[in-house]
């Protein structure tokens, strides 16, 4: 029995078939990076952007698809794909350069739905409207970064906004029936366990339709792993992890779709913990632990048996 609201059973229930997300980079940058907002960027996001790895570098959108899906097929033996925009702030560009590359990656075959992952400062009126048609259009989720509840923590991580900033642009989303999947990242230093713990009941209030959680992982050529080997940053072990996601489960409320819980950093660029690259190991640790305890995603609240 599934504990919590999985977002491949969405997927099933939806499509009827196995469907699988297909990563895109199509060019974009960051206001963080660019000098609109700042130059350095996320402590924890690499040169080439956060999970950027494993992308046919150098062509455009639909042979990006068309050579994932090959993949993917082999794999997963997967027959209907969903374009997953990935690196970098994917609407941060003009609405005709978005819409261009949008409709690029749904006239590929069997792509039925488009995730744009971007920041919640890059979604100005005329893009917020722009997707609001993708989302009648199409089986359509936009990912917001989040990271933290806790503005002390954002300012820490360099991300460049705030609490406030997030939370305008979910209830902008709201109005125009975008669904949200926020981003959010469980280990940050400076936090305890229950101001991690916080961001559950955050997302609850914010209205969210999905979340993400993150582990706290180290990548290669990035400002985290100049202060993790400067002994400035603790990393959870894999139990205490698992503990605090289990937990964190408990107090989401069950209507949130979960579409990660655990991070998958590239292998040749992950510094830190290692344990992360057994990542199924570590979702079968959550599904045994709440088994164990007998809960489930919104137990904690009253919100589920």
């Amino acid at each position: 029995m599934q504990r919590y609201n999985a977002f491949s059973e969405e997927l099933k229930r939806v499509f009827g078939c196995k469907v699988q997300r297909l990563s895109v980079d199509a060019g974009f940058t960051c206001p963080n990076r660019d000098g609109s907002v700042g130059t350095e960027g996320c402590i924890f996001c690499g040169g080439k952007g956060s999970g950027s790895y494993g992308i046919l570098q150098g062509v455009g959108v639909a042979e990006q698809l068309e050579h994932a899906k090959e993949v993917m097929v082999r794999k997963y033996k997967a027959s209907r794909f969903i374009a997953y925009f990935q690196s970098y702030s994917n609407t941060y560009a003009p609405v005709e350069q978005l819409r261009r590359l949008y409709d690029e990656a749904l006239s590929v075959p069997d792509v039925v739905g488009l995730i744009v992952g971007t920041r919640p400062d890059c979604l100005p009126t005329e893009t917020l409207d722009l997707l609001a048609e993708y989302a009648r259009r199409c089986y359509f989720w936009l990912e917001l970064g989040l990271q933290s509840p806790l503005d002390r923590t954002l300012s820490a991580i360099n991300r460049g906004h705030d609490l406030a900033s997030f939370s305008a642009a979910v209830a902008e989303c709201q109005k125009r029936g975008i669904r949200v999947c926020a981003h959010i990242i469980l280990g940050l230093p400076g936090e305890s366990r229950e101001e991690m713990l916080s961001g559950a009941e955050f997302l609850n209030q914010a209205g969210v339709d999905g979340v993400k959680v993150h582990l706290l992982h180290v990548m290669r050529g990035t400002r985290l792993a100049e202060l993790y080997q400067a002994g400035e940053v603790p990393l959870l072990d894999r139990d205490s992890y698992v503990g605090l996601v289990c937990d964190f489960l408990e107090r989401l409320d069950p209507n949130i779709v979960v579409q990660r819980l655990t991070g998958d950093g590239n292998r040749k660029d992950l510094v830190a913990p290692l344990w992360s690259l057994a990542k199924f190991e570590v979702l079968n640790c959550i599904d045994h632990e709440l088994e164990r305890r007998k809960t489930r995603q919104g137990s904690g609240r009253g919100l589920a048996p």
